[in-house]
């Protein structure tokens, strides 16, 4: 009778070694039809010498065979390198991928039909590991709705040799969401910088920690092997506790790299200290973006950062955007971020994509996907591939080139304004169409949810309204009719004139965005409804540090009140304010005389430390209620419901 998987690491566990073993010892416990994840992104976290282990023992013996293999991020260099070693017919059966445009050999096996294969977003894979670890039937999100993974679009299945349905269409509460089907994993190949012989993983020179924990925790509680490939082994017991990652107890086998270029830290850079957050570079060493359409492109995008702002950059053409908050001096404005776990810093692109220098902070996968799917994003820049009338967007699959979805469609959808980003044609593709083949982003799905969205390119930019693609801004010096209609497969909405693209984005020199973001007049943030009778005044990200600047705010509210002339309802956004500490009674009493004698009714919201901690209780001491919300979707509602009452 053949041993089993467990049997035989027992065996191999019975010397002083502990759970350290080859490569080929920890491969030879991977049995036919077994379901395989894998952690990593790009290059950054996988375990090259495990895939290079399990290939060679395919190759040699024949087995395993008919393995599943499960993975969130695209992992892999476009050609040889990473899941490409298992881009073998007959060594994988099935395979559930968030990302394929950089596994050709994988891609070919599902575009031919040699294996069932789907797309499912990236979010969603590194969160259904989590559901795995603690045994939930399934994974429920809205995430997919609308896009080609909603069962009513296809489900995720990549070729009609894939029948499972792994996807459901449910409704909750009389709203649609999806419902994704979790299963057991009996291998994990994950990686770490370094293992103690008890197992025990550190990720010290590792640039991302990735879903290396929770897919541990899921292939543990399933039952499975946790193969760990590392870089270097530490005594028992010397790690210091705070900086292990993975637990030994999750862990059953500790490899050795087999080589310097089976661990580098990314696809194309073998160590840097920066990725890693051991050291801070010096921004005068970032080169300037060269002139061009991409330069256009990427600057048109960054007039959309705001200050304070949570922004998330997609791989290609958004790039550029970093680049240019970089040049213009607006880095320590806003804060960038990647879907593998960076916040902060300057995120890096090529091969090197997820990794970045003077980070504030890299977390795990699972929860920056947490963040974004619950609305944590103020700003998404993504690629534009290919567009439709109704706003639609493909970055999936283009005929035989099947690229595959990413974290594109958890960022997409979550997004409070999204920008994409692309050149308007070339790249062998054209970019506005009548219909868009794969359907990744949903116009009409994110219409309905009042999500602002642009279409940014070098000749136009474009804009979503609930009736289709608005063609909004026209760089100069361009006909409409012969260079921006002629070249769409169908007609935009058009406005009687569309508004110039701003000059300064085709000037060689810095276009002043820094002076453009802290200088926003004051005139800008007031707003008055009249038929309604509301104002609204947008004190998000306001920084008063002064007295004058105190003043100034002072006297343009009651400008603007006095033009008014009547008692209003005001609705004011205090997201991210911030007041010197010692106006803050003088701010305070200032409002309270305003809700006495200017105001029917004021509503106020937002999570700034002043508005929780001073304004509120500071009116209650004078003797007033003020109305706070979370957002503004919960202080429009009450304004709604006192207005109707």
């Amino acid at each position: 009778m053949p041993y089993t998987p467990r049997e035989l690491l027992d065996g191999l566990r019975a010397y002083e070694g502990g759970k350290l073993v080859s490569a080929d010892e920890a491969l030879a416990l991977v049995q036919d039809g077994d379901t395989v994840a894998s952690s990593g992104f790009v290059g950054i976290g996988f375990a090259e010498t495990l895939a290079v282990a399990l290939e060679r023992r395919f190759l040699a013996s024949g087995h395993p065979r008919d393995l599943t293999l499960v993975y969130a991020a695209g992992q892999g260099d476009g050609g040889e390198r990473g899941l490409n070693h298992l881009g073998h017919e007959g060594l994988v059966a099935k395979v559930i991928g968030g990302h394929w445009g950089l596994v050709p050999k994988l891609q070919r096996l599902a575009v031919d039909g040699r294996i069932q294969a789907w797309n499912l977003p990236q979010g969603v894979i590194s969160h259904l590991y989590r559901d795995i670890a603690a045994h939930r039937p399934a994974h429920l999100t809205r995430v997919g709705l609308g896009t080609f993974v909603d069962p009513r679009h296809g489900g995720g299945k990549l070729n009609e040799r894939t029948q499972d349905e792994l996807v459901r269409l449910i409704e909750l509460d009389g709203q649609e969401a999806l419902l994704y089907k979790t299963f057991p994993i009996q291998v994990a190949l994950i990686r770490a910088t370094t293992a103690d012989l008890d197992g025990n993983l550190t990720l010290e020179r590792e640039a991302l920690t990735l879903e290396t924990l929770s897919l541990a925790m899921a292939v543990h509680n399933s039952g499975g092997i946790v193969i760990a490939q590392v870089q270097q082994l530490a005594e028992r017991g010397s790690l210091p506790p705070r900086e292990v990652k993975v637990p030994g107890v999750l862990v059953d086998c500790v490899v050795l790299a087999e080589s310097a270029e089976q661990h580098p830290q990314t696809f194309a850079t073998p160590y840097s200290a920066a990725y890693a957050g051991a050291l801070r570079v010096p921004l005068t060493q970032l080169s300037p973006m060269p002139p061009g359409p991409r330069k256009v492109i990427a600057r048109r995008a960054a007039l959309e950062l705001r200050t304070g702002e949570l922004v998330n950059l997609g791989i290609g053409m958004p790039e550029g955007v970093a680049a240019v908050a970089a040049e213009e001096r607006v880095i320590d404005l806003i804060t960038l971020s990647t879907e593998p776990g960076v916040i902060g810093g300057i995120p890096a692109g090529g091969l090197n994509f997820g990794a970045a220098v003077n980070t504030q902070a890299v977390i795990d996968q699972p929860y920056q996907f947490d963040l974004y799917d619950g609305g944590g994003l103020d700003l998404a820049v993504l690629g534009l591939a290919q567009c439709d009338a109704e706003g639609n967007v493909n970055v999936s699959k283009f005929g035989r080139r099947l690229a595959g979805a990413g974290g594109f469609i958890n960022i997409s959808q979550a997004a409070k304004r999204l920008v994409f980003a692309g050149q308007f044609g070339g790249e062998g593709l054209k970019k506005f169409v009548r219909e868009v083949e794969h359907r990744t982003f949903s116009g009409r799905h994110a219409a309905a949810r009042g999500q602002a969205v642009l279409y940014v390119t070098e000749r136009c930019v474009l804009r979503l309204s609930p009736e289709g693609l608005v063609l909004a801004e026209l760089a100069p010096g361009l006909d409409l009719e012969r260079d921006v209609l002629a070249q769409m497969d169908f007609r935009p909405l058009l406005p009687r004139e569309p508004l110039p693209m701003d000059a300064a984005l085709f000037d060689p020199g810095a276009m002043g965005l820094r002076e453009r973001l802290l200088q926003r007049p004051l005139s800008e943030r007031l707003r008055f409804d009249a038929q309604h009778g509301v104002l609204f005044l947008d004190f998000s990200h306001l920084r008063l540090r002064t007295q004058a600047e105190l003043l100034a705010l002072q006297a343009a509210v009651e400008a603007e009140l006095s033009a008014i002339g009547t008692p209003v309802d005001g609705v004011v956004n205090y997201e991210q304010f911030e007041l010197a500490p010692e106006w803050a009674e003088a701010y305070t009493a200032w409002v309270a005389e305003l809700a006495r004698t200017r105001y029917r009714r004021i509503t106020r919201y937002g999570h700034s430390a002043f508005l929780r901690a001073q304004l509120v209780p500071g009116l209650a001491l004078r003797g007033l209620e003020g109305d706070w919300e979370g957002d503004a979707d919960a202080a429009l509602r009450r304004v709604k419901a006192r207005r109707d009452a």
